[in-house]
């Protein structure tokens, strides 16, 4: 396991990681989620393995510190994510994002374009105010005291179900509440307007059974090659492990 600090306490990044060849490639979770967790069925595939790999925990998720006084902004997760890079080394990475993880990436491109050559966003948040559904807009709908005190975390456990809870429960509730209205509120410029104008190449993955991608067309226009994926919901890695492996891996 490997670490970087992440803040002026001394807070730390953790991650664990798979020596290879090639750009690194590295892998970035989602809300109440973890990297390892969602992504090592992933990267062990023969189609993915001898890469140089990175399963990189953001703060107040996993394996990583989890500091009271921290903002989880998408840009104060951002900012750690590259401190993880940097300390790692990682220099013209391809960063595999799922969820928040995905806007996490868009913003870390957007700001630090020495450590991104390819980005491959999966179900990524591209915009603010989502409608309220049980994640980062269902968490944020609770006042901060509401989810950490008042019971709103173990409610929202309840609503997510066993597979999400299973590494929610691992994440501290503060930086979970935190991490959902950094989503919430969004950045700005947009996360979709950040993605459309970055000059890497970009992948976007919808699951099939999630519905249309908002903004489709004009995300294609952009440069951004849309996947969409058969028989997969926001879990593409889970329910479609065989088409995600071929999107990761750049194939049509």
């Amino acid at each position: 396991m490997r670490h970087a600090r992440f803040d002026a306490q001394g807070s730390l990044i953790r991650w664990t990681e798979a020596a290879g060849d090639g750009p690194p490639r590295v892998y970035v979770h989602g809300l109440g989620a973890a990297s390892a967790a969602y992504h090592a069925h992933i990267a062990a595939r023969p189609e993915l393995a001898g890469r140089r790999t990175l399963f990189v925990d953001l703060p107040g998720h996993g394996l990583s510190d989890r500091p009271a006084d921290f903002g989880y902004s998408l840009e104060d997760h951002a900012s750690a994510l590259a401190a993880a890079l940097d300390e790692a080394g990682v220099r013209g990475g391809e960063i595999v994002g799922h969820s928040m993880g995905g806007a996490v990436a868009i913003v870390l491109a957007h700001r630090r374009p020495d450590l991104v050559s390819r980005l491959v966003v999966t179900e990524a948040n591209l915009d603010p105010n989502p409608p309220v559904k049980a994640g980062s807009s269902g968490i944020a709908s609770y006042s901060e005291k509401e989810f950490v005190d008042g019971g709103g975390f173990a409610r929202v456990l309840e609503r997510v179900g066993p597979g999400w809870s299973a590494t929610m429960r691992l994440a501290d509730p503060l930086a979970l509440h935190r991490s959902a209205m950094g989503l919430f509120l969004g950045t700005r410029p947009t996360m979709r307007r950040m993605l459309m104008e970055l000059p890497v190449q970009r992948t976007y993955l919808q699951g099939a059974l999630s519905g249309e991608l908002p903004g489709h067309d004009e995300l294609v226009a952009s440069g951004v090659r849309v996947v969409t994926v058969p028989d997969a919901g926001h879990n593409v890695m889970f329910d479609n492990p065989a088409d995600f492996v071929r999107a990761v891996a750049g194939r049509p």
